[in-house]
């Protein structure tokens, strides 16, 4: 009979993926719809200001459901595939044997305060299982309230996120700074952020989105 109860529970509680709606495998994403992320050409994406910029895979499909899912649909467990996504990116490209610290690109408290949580935090804190590399959240502050940057062009993305960045010289180490984001489409946020870690005298630096647009 508590085996019976058991099985039932199992069956009533049992995980579906977020992707494809089935549940054979109680996961959150199951290795099908994982296995359909398409991952970007080995090498930086762009170069910006002397940086490299490496984007891990295509904003398409799973990998948008995937991004928006931790990002605005409070699908907080999703952070996991979205960083073991990065990951296996490193991983190809032979990175993990280098030394990173790693640093979301940070939310204004209005912004927190609205959405409950940094994404991007939740992103690094699994990076960081996965790879060992610290995460540091304090290195870099927003202290401007930007507008959402989906509907503006390069020239107006680089308005919004003029002075959006303050940088704080005492919770840095000297270890290489990995910046990470979850899509780098114009590359403005990622620019605004290496030029304030320049004008501080920290040049050390590595850029790392989850996604790029086709």
């Amino acid at each position: 009979m508590k085996k019976i109860l058991e099985s039932l529970l199992d069956l009533i509680y049992r995980k579906k993926c977020y992707f494809c709606g089935k549940s054979k495998t109680s996961l959150k994403m199951c290795p099908d719809c994982y296995a359909k992320l398409e991952f970007c050409e080995h090498g930086a994406n762009r170069v910006i200001d002397g940086v490299d910029v490496y984007c891990a895979g295509f904003y398409t499909k799973e990998l948008q459901k995937l991004i928006r899912g931790v990002k605005y649909h409070k699908q907080r467990e999703l952070a996991y595939y979205q960083a073991k996504f990065m990951y296996d990116y490193l991983k190809q490209i032979g990175k993990l044997k280098e030394e990173y610290e790693l640093v979301p690109v940070p939310l204004h408290k209005n912004r927190i305060k609205k959405r409950k949580y940094n994404h991007m935090e939740l992103v690094c804190e699994e990076l960081s299982k996965l790879t060992g590399w610290k995460c540091n959240y304090s290195l870099i502050e927003r202290i401007k309230d930007t507008k959402p940057q989906y509907k503006l062009t390069r020239k107006e993305r680089l308005q919004n996120l003029s002075q959006a960045f303050k940088v704080n010289n005492s919770f840095y180490n000297g270890t290489k700074v990995l910046l990470v984001d979850d899509i780098c489409t114009t590359g403005a946020t990622f620019e605004e952020m290496i030029m304030s870690l320049k004008t501080a005298n920290i040049s050390n630096i590595t850029c790392f989105a989850t996604s790029t647009p086709v």
